[in-house]
């Protein structure tokens, strides 16, 4: 069946579609798959119809200088980062002291950093610490229990930031910072809607990384790190929902949280800048790819992530003490 061929003179207009890919592509491959399901269809007494599929919509319109505008209530349009040292002066152990009870009479369960039971000395086999690996605490809000000794061996295996994160439900202890590389973050507002959100215009954001060489809190400290695909350009709502979104991910760029140094999930490469837990519409339509928009559940989501990594309403506040 040629690609030109629309409906079947036989069959109604509203008849199942198939869609097919590339039909004007250099692969054969495609056409000839939808031209033997298309004689299959009909040799079966089914009306046919082929179609090509929607294209992805990876950017606005063309947007001029003149037509860009600045965010109310968020001040500047740009927002660069450099490497903040670590908080200095505290060991871990006077850290953990501040998020931590003792507890003289351990639960009969395992250390889940450890896998050994809590009555008995902690199995972790690093360096040696200060504490005696018999010991056992509590964390003061989320109440799980743990041996000091694993707590300070997984304090010194992070960022070593001054805060800490419960292994079993995730709940953050003073503020939680990252690892991301220097780079600028830019917002505006673009006179486009976003589709499902027709009401109102369109915040874009502009991330941009270069490569760089590793620092001593990254995988491989002294190596050369690369940047792919910066400038990345995302994409908000310009709704009071959008405009929260915004805030909190301008708290987590100022907490490095955003992008971090590791291996790329999508093209194996180490060593490269990745996305790190907090996810962006980095196309402006279509969502063929889970990518872009109309989405109704992506700001509560991401909302949600935020959350994950200790940025709420509150942190708000925190930024401006």
């Amino acid at each position: 069946l040629p690609p030109a061929l629309t409906c079947s003179l036989l069959a109604p207009c509203r008849v199942p579609t198939v869609p097919v890919k590339n039909l004007t592509g250099s692969s054969p491959v495609n056409p000839a798959l939808a031209g033997i399901t298309g004689i299959l269809m009909s040799a079966a007494g089914l009306p046919v119809c082929l179609t090509r599929p929607p294209k992805l919509v990876l950017h606005p319109p063309p947007v001029s200088k003149s037509e860009i505008q600045s965010i109310p209530g968020i001040s500047h349009s740009c927002r660069k980062t450099t490497k903040k040292q670590a908080k200095k002066g505290k060991t871990p152990e006077e850290v953990l002291k501040k998020y931590l009870q003792k507890v003289r009479h351990p639960p009969d369960e395992d250390c889940t950093i450890c896998m050994e039971r809590l009555s008995a000395p902690s199995g972790y086999k690093g360096p040696q610490t200060a504490v005696k690996p018999d010991l056992v605490g509590k964390l003061v809000k989320c109440g799980h229990v743990f041996h000091l000794h694993c707590l300070v061996a997984m304090y010194n295996n992070g960022n070593k930031d001054g805060s800490l994160q419960c292994p079993t439900c995730k709940t953050i202890y003073g503020v939680k910072t990252g690892t991301q590389p220097p780079g600028k973050m830019e917002y505006h507002i673009i006179p486009h809607a976003l589709p499902g959100h027709s009401d109102c215009k369109t915040i874009r954001i502009i991330y941009n990384i270069p490569p760089g060489v590793q620092g001593p809190e990254h995988p491989n400290p002294g190596k050369s790190f690369t940047a792919r695909g910066f400038p990345r350009h995302c994409y908000l709502p310009d709704s009071e929902k959008g405009r929260k979104v915004l805030k909190l991910l301008l708290v987590a760029w100022d907490r490095r949280l955003i992008f971090a140094i590791g291996t790329s999930s999508t093209t194996g490469e180490s060593d490269t800048v990745i996305w790190n837990e907090i996810h962006h519409k980095t196309e402006f339509g279509s969502n063929l790819t889970g990518h872009g928009y109309p989405d109704i559940n992506y700001l509560d989501n991401v909302l949600a992530e935020l959350a994950a990594q200790g940025i709420t309403e509150e942190s708000l506040a925190q930024e401006k003490d």
